[in-house]
Parts: structure tokens; sequence; C-alpha cells
């Protein structure tokens, strides 16, 4: 670490600020480049028409992970966010059957399960209990953990079989032995879409995911994620680094193993002792550095499963919905229909090529600053395959692709009859929408993509690959597109373990904090 005293950030997104954040704070000069006009990255928000949106993430998960992060900084959450508990943490609406409040805390959980399917009560404090337990393993032993050294590895041996068992065992089948109620198998299993991936390909170990929601709670930042990306950046500009926005990089400079910085496609060249990319690894790899010097060159790619594609819809809606909690989830009966559009290409089930299966999530039914009076802000999610040529949407481009409206235009008329939100479509007077060709354009994603690479047993933990380059010793990569893996949480403690890379840090487990 003394011998990097300068070092250039990939991508101004959460990875991006937060490792910003760190390098500033270990006294390296550290610069940010950026080629959209703001921070944030895939975590954007757009305002049209006094209705704010958020353009990304929008589940407040894993506040351990949060409030450590922003510890490592002198901060406490408290002191940068404004959090408020959601009551309930989500609204299931099952396809043809009554809305389910599900409401956070294992009391509550197991009473709502109870209610449902007798005996479930008691089989759900099991499973939360086993997820408690492999959530604390993976804290501990390999979210925080660059995987350099096996020797941690050992300290957990009698916990050996079990974590073989979860590797082996896809999620959908390890819940499925212990319910039986379609709708409480749905609610324990529609996590791996937050994993970018489906039940079936998903290991159990990540049952972990439902002591966040069921035991940890859910938690909403006023403001929305914009105000979590305000936070980053304002942290990473207190500790001194610096943000050049409009900045796009056309490709990273070396001399034999060493990467010596950064050249932009306006020509200007950037120099620095330490590269970290925090753009998507595949097009950091494939388009941004030359054959010879790519860890993972197309042919690495190529099997791999780059994850979801998204088709969000973003509502302005004229009078109240209380039809609707804060979040919300579709479920339909052909569950496996919806997955089987989304990864395994077009099927007669689904003609428009999307999930039936969708989250909608309405923020004003907890911040008053995200829409004007009397109307309500809805951003919807429709899982959609990871392909470019499902098309744009109209929020960056004035007109979507015909795919893209009418996915948009069927999770309306979706929402209105499933929800039973009448005349939804006249009382809309905002509309706009991405797809996943904006995925591709604005954020580099590998095929569209808009979550990150799937987490499926050969991409996850160690498999997911490194957070450095093999070619060139001081590149380093953070971001969903690398280890940990997805989600807000993944990143930020992607960043840190760059940090824990680059001071030669071989433990697991996070870094001290500073207060």
């Amino acid at each position: 670490m003394t011998q990097i005293r300068t070092a250039i950030v990939i991508g101004a997104g959460v990875a991006g600020m937060a490792t910003a954040a760190l390098l500033a704070k270990e006294g390296i000069q550290t610069t940010v480049v950026e080629k959209l006009p703001a921070h944030g990255g895939r975590a954007g928000n757009e305002t049209v028409d006094g209705f704010r949106f958020d353009t990304g993430p929008s589940w407040y998960l894993m506040p351990d992970a949060f409030d450590h992060f922003f510890a490592l900084l002198g901060k406490r959450t408290s002191e940068v966010l404004d959090l408020v508990p959601l009551t309930p943490a989500y609204r299931l609406f099952p396809e043809g059957g009554s809305p389910l409040d599900v409401t956070s805390g294992r009391d509550n959980a197991a009473a709502l399960f109870e209610s449902i399917e007798p005996g479930a009560g008691a089989r759900l404090r099991e499973y939360l209990d086993s997820a408690q337990e492999t959530y604390d393993l993976a804290l501990e032993y390999f979210l925080y953990s660059t995987f350099r050294s096996v020797r941690p590895l050992a300290q957990i041996s009698a916990h050996y079989p079990k974590l073989a068992r979860y590797l082996a065992e896809s999620i959908d089948r390890f819940v499925g032995r212990r319910f039986t109620d379609v709708r409480l198998r749905q609610m324990l299993t529609y996590p791996a879409v937050f994993l970018s991936s489906r039940p079936a390909r998903t290991p159990s170990m990540y049952h972990l995911m439902s002591h966040t929601d069921l035991t940890q709670g859910v938690l909403y930042p006023q403001g929305g994620f914009a105000a979590v990306m305000d936070a980053l950046y304002s942290l990473a500009v207190e500790q001194g680094a610096r943000f050049s926005f409009n900045t796009e990089v056309a490709a990273i400079t070396y001399s034999g193993r060493e990467a010596t910085g950064i050249t932009l496609v306006d020509g200007r060249q950037l120099h620095a002792d330490a590269i970290v990319s925090c753009a998507d690894l595949h097009h950091t790899e494939t388009r941004l550095l030359p054959r010879e010097k790519r860890t993972y060159d197309e042919g690495y790619f190529a099997p791999r499963d780059p994850g979801l594609g998204t088709v969000l819809v973003m509502l302005g809606v004229e009078g109240e919905i209380p039809e609707l909690a804060h979040h919300n989830l579709l479920f339909s009966r052909e569950w496996d229909d919806d997955f089987a559009a989304v990864f395994d290409g077009p099927v007669p089930q689904r003609p428009i090529g999307s999930s039936r299966s969708i989250y909608v999530s309405k923020p004003s039914a907890t911040d008053p600053n995200v829409a004007p009076a009397g109307r309500e802000n809805l951003f919807v999610l429709v899982p959609v395959a990871a392909e470019e040529a499902i098309g744009h949407g109209d929020m960056y481009r004035g007109r979507a692709s015909e795919q893209v409206e009418r996915i948009a235009d069927a999770a309306v008329e979706q929402i209105a009859q499933w929800c039973g939100v009448e005349e939804l479509d006249r009382r809309v007077v905002v509309k706009r929408t991405l797809g996943p060709a904006d995925f591709a354009e604005r954020y580099h994603a590998w095929s569209g993509g808009s979550i990150g690479p799937a987490h499926t047993l050969k991409q996850s933990a160690f498999l997911r690959g490194s957070n450095k380059s093999r070619k060139l010793d001081n590149l380093y990569y953070a971001g969903a597109t690398t280890t940990p893996g997805v989600g807000v949480p993944m990143c930020l403690i992607s960043a840190e373990n760059v940090i824990k890379r680059l001071r030669g840090d071989l433990s697991p487990g996070p870094l001290p904090e500073a207060i």
C-alpha cells in the first residue's frame, strides 16, 4: 500500500464511490472517472413532471453491511441516512388469490406461515435459524474475503458437510422439502431473482436471504436510493476523492505487467499507480484491455450466465392507490413458465417474452417527496431475458422499442387486474421505461443484464472470479459483476475487499471500524 500514491477508479456507481472513499481515506490521491453526467451508475434517478424515480435498486436490506461501511469512514448510518422501517415489509399478490401482508420479525412471519399451512410456523423458525447461521458464516468467511488463502476456511471445517449440501441442492428443492403451500414456497425462493438467477439454479446456501427480510427487516431510506448515492458521493468527496463526469474510458494503458493509467475517448491520458475498474467486468476485460492482457476473455464468458434482464416501468399516477403497499410482489401460478421465458428463450405461454411474476414499488407510500400531492409514484420491474435485442425504453431515447412498450403495457394491465386498481391505465399521467438495450448502452452491461451475473453454483464465492487481474499486477475489480456478487451491500463489500487486497490482508471477515 505504501507504494501506491495515486489511483484511478473507473465508474461512479455504488462500488466506484465506495472504493474511492476508502482509497482516499488510506491517503491515496484518488480520481473517479464516469461516462455519465452524474454519480449513481445503475442506481440512478430521474425526475419527470414532479415525480422522482429511482431507476435501479429499491430494497434496503442487510443494514449491517451499510452500518459497517459507514463506520469504516467514521460515520454512523443515522448521520448520513434517514431510515424508516416498513410495515408490512411487502405485500404479496398471488394470481387469483387474496393479498398477503408479510411483516418482518420471526414471530410475525411464523404466525403468517402457520395461518396458511398448519405446522409451517415451527418449520419456518427452524428455517430462519439455519438462514441466520448461514448468513453469519457468509459474513465472517466468504463475503469479506479475497480468497487468497484457504487457511480461514479450515476454521469452519465442522460446517463442511452442511455447506456442501447447501451448494449441491437448489433453493427450489430445499424449500420444497419443507413447505407445501405454493405461496410460501414462492415467498422463500423469490429472492433468487434479487440474485439475478432463478430458484432451480440457485444454491440453497442463499436461503440466508430470508434472514434479511424476515428477521432483520426491510428499511427505506428517505429520498430513496438517490439519498444513498448522494451519501456515498459526499463521503468520497469528504475523504478527498475527485470526480470527473462525462469522462469515458477507451482503454487501460500498461507497460509490461503494470497498468499505467487510462486513455479516454477524447484521446487524453491519465496516469496512476493503481487502477480499480468498477465497470462491468465483461466490458473491462474485452473492451478496455487487449487480448494478451485479459484475465477473462470471451471464452470465459461464453458458457456463463449474464443473469436477468429487466424492463423497468416508471409511472406517475393520479390519485391514491391504497391497494398497494410500499413493496409488492405479484406471483403467477405458472412460476416455471416465468423463469423459462427469462432464461430459456421464448415459450408459448409468455408470447411477449416477459415474466408475469413482477415487482412493484410504491415509494410514495412512505416518502412524500417522490410524487406531487395527491399522486402516486410506481416503479415496476418486469424480468426479461438479458438480450439487447429486446430494445430501449423511452426514458433516454424518446421512443421505446415495440417489445418494451408491449411489456410495459401488459404490466400496467396486470397490476390493475391482480391488485384491484381501477382504471389504472387512464390514471397514468407520466410513464417512462428502460429496457435491456439501455443497460448495455448506458452502463456497458454484459448482454444487457440489469443486475449482474447470476448467482449459480459456478458463479458464487471464489468461483465468481478474482478481484485482481492475473495479467496486470495493479489492476483491481469491484462491483456487482465480480466477487462477492450483486446488490448494493455486495458492492460496498467489494470496495472493502479491494482495500484488503491492496494491504495484503488475507484474513476473512470485515475490516476494523473507525468508530
